[in-house]
């Protein structure tokens, strides 16, 4: 049963990334959304972790959440950029939706 997990809260404030983490099957999606994005930012504490879990999982950020934070050209390099469009189709693509707050 594919599940989405989206993440909303940066990595930096709170430990909704690494539970999330912690908790993806493999096949899992994950999204990065709002502040989440974060996490998806090149040369962190967080990148080895992100890098890590891609070997399982699909991680996605949303595109528009990047480009507001000015992020566009430094994201990690195998991290797929959806709009909101994409947004709903991996909503429609999985069984669940688990959302880490």
């Amino acid at each position: 049963m594919p599940t989405l997990h989206t993440v909303n809260k940066s990595p930096f404030d709170k430990t909704s990334l690494n539970s999330c983490l912690r908790f993806a099957k493999d096949g899992s999606s994950i999204l990065l959304i709002e502040d989440g994005v974060y996490a998806a930012l090149n040369g962190t504490t967080f990148t080895e972790a992100v890098k890590t879990a891609m070997k399982n999982v699909t991680v996605y950020a949303l595109q528009p959440d990047i480009e507001a934070r000015g992020m566009a050209n430094k994201v990690i390099d195998g991290i797929k950029l959806v709009d909101y469009a994409g947004f709903v189709d991996l909503v429609e693509q999985n069984d669940r939706v688990e959302s880490w707050l």
